[in-house]
């Protein structure tokens, strides 16, 4: 089960979050405004089925690219200003495309171009403003901080469509109301960048040692992920559910223009639904989670999801259609809050904001291939065939996606371990570039713990490669088969520092397991050999 207390709102007490709350929610306001405006705006600029589903496509291909990128930076970079910068270029970009509006030179390709400027912003800007939460509440309420913040752009998604389309709809030109629409949308930004500007930032985690280099922090990111199976799980579920379901977000326009026969004002209302629903379901989120786990909830969502899009394809009333996509908003914020958290609550600090930038670029990924996939189908045949096949995909992903479970058991203990031993003494210290360097660890196992041993080092191996660890293995003497050695190479000794910076309280317990085994008179003899580089010498070579 999810921690959290029984009060959802809980985090809202703290003045800091509610003010940054309250700032992102009118942000967010106006980029559902924006959403719904940009969309149909398309619709009246073009009738390609394909170059309207590309608009969710510009709107999360983005982070695709740009989500490891992002995080690495949140992690290296102080995070208020980078905040602050992203937001600034948010604002200019759609400030630009409410002039090109206004004055009625918008085409198809520039919408999408500027729609495309503005999330890479909002790529961008992702990792770094999740990764902020641990630092405005307590490790216990970040479920709820999390469900919060789902509730803030829900709300928005459930008054933001409908908004905007009311502002198209209230102008005789549908650019003049876009154009308002996206105007409004640029001021927006102007109170987020205010609660920034005035954060005096206190950051949970700050290394004493010099930051990773922008290549060298994406590389180690990736190398957690590969390691991480606690990672892995919930981007695999993010990218298979988003996938399926983009098709929602792609093609309900068209199910509103063609197939509802509705207008602006019924298409943002339909889009408002989605919003209403996850609005419900941040608010009970937290009562359901202590009733259900993690691998249920999913599982319900993801079989309503179908049932929606069926309902989408055959049904042609309103009200129906008007219900289900009321359910579908509250499953889609059961279900990208219960990842997130996992995400959030099984990730050291060091690398907080780039496990955040993977999960972001695997769901916003899911969205943007999904769109351009079902926005395909449909220019070729129909919605209706669109909306049955993703209906069937995700069906079909159901048993095995149940075999990737989230949020089971302990969750693991990723506070920094606090070194009691000091680092080892060297008759010369080396410098922090030089390497490789390879440590090894002599250990003396009895016949009878080595089965034990195995499954013990094992699971250390996984710790030594999170941390930075290139290469790793374990080795038995031959000659001795109590003796066994423990080798794992570092590209460099700042790395090895870096590592035991990096070492959370988990990994330290995993490490005890380890030494609990060995059986020699002292504690296990480590050793660390750097790289001997050839040396270039102009003796002259005696014969």
């Amino acid at each position: 089960m999810l921690p959290g207390g029984p009060n959802a709102f809980e985090p809202l007490k703290l003045p800091l979050f509610r003010d940054r709350w309250i700032a992102s929610t009118v942000s967010s306001l106006g980029t559902w405004m924006q959403d719904t405006a940009g969309t149909w705006l398309m619709t009246v600029l073009t009738t390609s089925p394909l170059l309207i589903a590309l608009m969710q496509t510009a709107a999360s291909l983005p982070v695709l690219f740009l989500g490891l990128l992002a995080g690495a930076t949140a992690d290296i970079y102080e995070r208020r200003r980078l905040l602050i910068f992203w937001q600034w270029w948010m604002l200019a970009s759609v400030a630009v495309l409410a002039v090109l509006t206004f004055f009625g030179v918008i085409t198809p390709v520039m919408l999408l171009l500027f729609t495309f400027l503005m999330n890479i912003g909002s790529a961008m800007n992702n990792p770094a403003w999740q990764a902020i939460v641990p630092e405005l509440v307590p490790r216990e309420q970040i479920p709820n901080a999390v469900a919060l913040n789902a509730a803030s752009n829900n709300i928005a998604r459930a008054l933001g469509p409908a908004l905007g389309g009311l502002m198209i709809a209230a102008f005789a030109v549908p650019h003049r109301g876009a154009g308002w629409v996206f105007a409004l949308n640029s001021a927006s930004f102007a109170g987020v960048i205010w609660i920034l500007w005035r954060w005096k930032r206190q950051p949970i985690y700050k290394s004493a040692l010099p930051a990773e280099r922008i290549a060298g922090s994406v590389l180690s990111g990736l190398r957690y992920l590969r390691h991480a199976p606690d990672l892995q799980g919930p981007l695999i579920r993010a990218f298979t559910f988003t996938f399926f379901v983009s098709v929602v977000w792609a093609l309900l326009a068209l199910v509103a223009k063609r197939d509802l026969h509705q207008g602006a004002m019924g298409y943002g209302i339909l889009n408002g639904c989605l919003g209403l629903g996850a609005v419900i379901g941040a608010t009970l989120l937290a009562r359901i989670r202590r009733r259900f786990d993690a691998d249920t909830l999913l599982l319900a969502t993801g079989v309503y999801y179908v049932a929606t899009m069926l309902v989408l394809a055959l049904v042609r009333i309103p009200a129906v259609v008007i219900v289900a996509l009321i359910g579908a908003g509250f499953c889609w914020t059961t279900t990208m809050s219960t990842l997130n958290v996992s995400v959030q609550l099984s990730v050291p600090a060091w690398v907080y904001a780039r496990a955040l930038g993977a999960y972001l670029m695997t769901f916003q990924g899911g969205l943007a291939l999904g769109s351009v996939l079902w926005g395909a189908i449909a220019q070729r045949s129909s919605t209706r065939v669109a909306l049955i096949c993703s209906a069937i995909g995700l069906a079909a992903s159901l048993p095995f996606m149940q075999r990737i479970h989230i949020l089971k058991g302990l969750l693991p203990d990723v506070t920094p371990y606090k070194w009691k031993r000091p680092l080892p003494g060297f008759a010369a210290t080396p410098d922090p570039d030089d390497g490789p360097v390879r440590i090894s660890v002599d250990y003396r196992i009895a016949q009878e713990d080595y089965a034990a041993f195995t499954q013990v080092i094992h699971s250390l191996k996984g710790v030594r490669l999170r941390g930075g660890a290139v290469r790793w293995g374990i080795y038995r003497d031959a000659a001795d088969p109590e003796h066994l050695n423990e080798t794992f190479i570092m590209e460099s000794w700042l790395d090895f520092l870096r590592s035991r910076e990096r070492m959370t309280a988990a990994d330290q317990a995993i490490r005890a397991q380890v030494y609990a085994l060995h059986r020699g008179k002292d504690s296990p003899k480590i050793t660390f050999q750097i790289w001997a580089g050839e040396v270039e010498t102009h003796e002259p070579v005696q014969s």
